[in-house]
């Protein structure tokens, strides 16, 4: 793949960023020079949330993303400011965000994992 080779501070083309959302992050989508992601909700406390997991990995990873914030969903935004365009960086925390908000635990786990009750309803996720 062209992109394996991209350096931290290598602007990514479209094409690159298509190939590689496509293995990596099937859920992101490229729009106007940005990877983006709809994180879709139950409420305004899930919603709050994730923009509080998403600010907190943005923080510690020192990369911002752009938010669109509304009562069921959450979209995130990311390009890398300084290089005009996608690089390694965006990638990398997408890809962190994705893992955090996305996980549950395994069948099995000693973690019970959040109710199917409707009353605790968080994410939005694939097979709900």
């Amino acid at each position: 793949m062209a992109w394996e080779n991209k350096g931290n501070d290598d602007v990514y083309s479209d094409e690159e960023i298509e190939e590689r959302l496509k293995e990596e992050l099937p859920d992101w989508y490229l729009e106007s020079g940005w990877i983006r992601r709809k994180y879709r909700t139950e409420s305004w406390k899930a919603t709050l949330m994730v923009v509080t997991t998403v600010g907190h990995l943005a923080e510690q990873a020192w990369h911002h993303p752009d938010l669109t914030v509304s009562y069921a969903f959450v979209i995130v935004k990311l390009t890398t400011h300084s290089k005009k365009g996608v690089t390694n960086r965006d990638f990398e925390l997408a890809k962190r965000i994705e893992d955090t908000l996305m996980w549950r635990p395994p069948d099995g786990s000693a973690l019970e994992g959040t109710p199917s009750d409707p009353r605790f309803a968080y994410i939005r996720y694939k097979s709900d």
